[in-house]
């Protein structure tokens, strides 16, 4: 419980190699990847709900039953489902290695903040198939208990690296993908993409840096008619990405 408790914190997560993941379509979700899973926690009050899907993990997994005072000490929820996982972080692989995992869109993240904003993007990407996702130093961790849960699991079906250096990483990115850089102001409007594409994305307060940018290969910006001062972020991020799978994926003609 002293371990557990302490994965509430970044410092302690990454020192561990661990981290929490809370809530039913979550665990359901991890049991379903290849991330593994290192126990499955259950609260005491509530498991007879969960009794029938405790049967169904496998047996190498161990389950801990808790007190509801304990899992008070871990959950992030509110109104707690009663059922969480202990998940092992991946390896960290070298930034050629790690791109060389998917030969489809990959998403780039430069300096998010919001762990909600994070969770959502995981969802739509896994969504409109775009497996990898590079995150800039700076960025949350994708391991903070807010961004796992608002993934709705998706999180578990991507590749996700950290604390990139985008100066450095660009370079080395644009070898092997067409870089599609989002502006609010100026660019293209967002189009159906051809295969390895990269899309860069910045936080809703500062968007990407100008020496950022300056290593597109193309910038987009989505046109609006209204007065709002811009789209939130997941929302770009959504279109943008429903824009660039078009092609390729039978959106267009609904079969997604």
């Amino acid at each position: 419980m002293k371990l557990w408790q302490k994965l509430n914190q970044g410092k302690y997560r990454h020192r561990e190699g661990l981290f929490l993941a809370e809530g039913f379509k979550v665990v359901q979700e991890l049991l379903k990847s290849k991330w593994k899973t290192s126990a499955v926690l259950v609260m005491e009050k509530k498991r007879p709900h969960w009794d029938n899907y405790l049967a169904t993990i496998p047996g190498d997994i161990n389950i801990y039953g808790l007190s509801e005072t304990a899992w008070g000490t871990l959950s992030q929820d509110k109104t707690a489902e009663g059922i969480m996982a202990i998940v092992a972080m991946p390896p960290r692989a070298d930034i050629g290695e790690f791109l060389m995992r998917d030969t489809g869109h990959i998403v780039l993240l430069h300096e998010i903040h919001n762990p909600g904003n994070l969770g959502a993007i995981a969802r739509t990407a896994h969504w409109f198939g775009m497996r990898t996702i590079l995150l800039s130093t700076g960025s949350v961790d994708f391991t903070n208990p807010k961004v796992v849960r608002s993934s709705m699991g998706s999180l578990f079906h991507l590749h996700v690296m950290a604390d990139v250096d985008f100066a450095e990483a660009l370079p080395k990115i644009k070898e092997h993908y067409f870089l599609v850089g989002s502006h609010t102001r100026k660019g293209t409007m967002p189009h159906a993409c051809a295969e390895m594409t990269a899309l860069l994305m910045g936080s809703e307060s500062h968007g990407v840096p100008e020496t950022i940018l300056h290593f597109t290969d193309e910038l987009w910006r989505i046109p609006g008619t209204g007065d709002a001062d811009s789209l939130s972020l997941p929302q770009a991020a959504a279109i943008m990405m429903y824009e660039c799978a078009k092609q390729g994926q039978g959106i267009e003609r609904g079969t997604k």
